[in-house]
């Protein structure tokens, strides 16, 4: 599944985890210091600021902390750039792989722009707080605002949600092709050893099949579980920060940065509930495939074989696909109810949350939306298997009919779930 497209895949998936680890622990311990000496933003007008003079005003102090910001983001940029190109030119040299220019080359753009989609939602956040902050002061107070001052802040969201969307369409466009380009290498792979797994109940439906949903969903979910990890290292900051306005929880009390402590507690709860009530879902839909599997291929032979696709043989694959269905329809019925209880429970959360703090009266309706649009993303990448893990069930049952592959090609014993009877 992974060898046919990635060079070594082990080494490979496990060296990028290790080189992002250094490349994020680098740039909060020292690089981010070294704007100033070695960020080429000057060449585009983006410069360092030089440090305030005691007693500057708060007008001089916010322009200062915007240009600071922008260098800081550019000279961010700068470095990531290098980053990815130290991995991606070290794969292509030594990795000598068929596929790597789709494999290293795409991989290393998908994240790429992952982390900038999630910088995007950075942008988005900011701008909640100061949108909401000038909608507070003009509903205060009749002509408090100007109308040019309304419409500045609507045309900056425009900017940067078109911007969003050009990137996100583009990206879509692209990862198409990449998730294609991954389907063919295994189907490639699969075909050049049809005698040795032929004989695996559904083989053709596996390869023609369950290869493109296998590297369209491992797709899709490598990109959530990656834009996950990047909104966190993107959010928890500011929820780090905006958790200041919180002193206290209902029935708890203080807690230092409670507002990240709410939410990895919800979401740890979420994620053990829903592991439990899914725990039997990828065995049924593994046998869900194999069921359907006969079925389907006694029909095919039926086409060719008069002896073939009797009415009783027939009736008796068919009670297999009901009786499986059944059990997997059960089981999602508990399933769901905890999945979509959890997800209702957990609009009130924040509300809950920052309860005393509102009644309170100590928070801005712009730092109200701040808080409540961060909380939500830090606490949706810590849910990332709440939200997944219907997507995860599938993809475990279309790994293990593809693991039946592995094995044969391998000359070793099939599974034990593919050597239980069919019926």
């Amino acid at each position: 599944m992974f060898l046919s497209f990635f060079p070594k895949p082990k080494l490979f998936f496990l060296s990028f985890v290790l080189w992002a680890l250094v490349c994020v622990i680098s740039w909060y311990a020292k690089i981010q210091d070294l704007g100033h000496l070695l960020s080429l933003g000057s060449l585009f007008g983006v410069h360092f600021p030089d440090a305030l003079s005691k007693g500057a005003n708060a007008a001089a102090q916010a322009a200062f902390a915007s240009q600071q910001q922008d260098a800081l983001d550019v000279w961010l940029y700068q470095y990531m750039a290098v980053c990815y190109a130290i991995f991606i030119g070290g794969w292509m040299a030594f990795g000598g792989q068929k596929w790597a220019k789709w494999s290293v080359i795409g991989s290393g753009l998908i994240v790429f722009i992952t982390w900038f989609q999630v910088q995007i939602s950075v942008m988005i956040n900011q701008w909640y707080g100061s949108f909401y902050d000038l909608i507070q002061k003009a509903l205060s107070a009749p002509d408090n605002i100007t109308a040019t001052q309304f419409y500045s802040q609507l045309s900056t969201f425009i900017t940067i949600a078109l911007v969003g969307i050009t990137v996100a369409v583009l990206n879509n466009f692209f990862v198409s092709h990449y998730v294609f380009r991954w389907r063919t290498a295994m189907t490639q792979y699969y075909t050049s050893k049809w005698q040795q797994v032929r004989h695996i109940e559904g083989a053709s439906q596996r390869i023609q099949e369950d290869t493109m949903r296998f590297a369209s969903i491992m797709e899709s979910l490598g990109v959530s579980f990656l834009n996950s990890i990047m909104t966190l290292l993107a959010f928890l900051p500011v929820l780090w920060m905006l958790s200041a306005h919180v002193k206290e929880l209902p029935l708890i009390g203080a807690v230092p940065q409670s507002l990240i402590f709410v939410a990895i507690l919800w979401s740890i709860i979420g994620t053990a509930l829903l592991a439990i009530a899914g725990i039997r879902l990828p065995g049924l839909e593994f046998k869900n495939q194999r069921v359907e599997a006969a079925y389907r291929k006694e029909l095919v032979y039926g086409e060719d074989y008069e002896e073939r696709a009797q009415p009783v043989t027939l009736t008796e694959l068919f009670a297999n696909v009901r009786k499986n269905y059944f059990r997997l329809y059960a089981n999602y019925l508990y399933f769901n109810i905890v999945r979509y209880g959890y997800l209702q429970a957990g609009v009130l959360v924040p509300l809950i949350a920052l309860g005393p703090t509102i009644i309170a009266g100590t928070i801005t309706l712009g730092i109200f939306q701040r808080i409540s649009n961060a909380f939500n993303q830090v606490e949706s990448s810590f849910q990332f298997l709440v939200g997944s893990w219907t997507t995860i069930v599938e993809l475990l049952s279309i790994y293990k009919r593809l693991k039946a592959f592995e094995a044969a090609i391998d000359d070793q014993p099939l599974p034990s779930i593919e050597e239980t009877p069919t019926a």
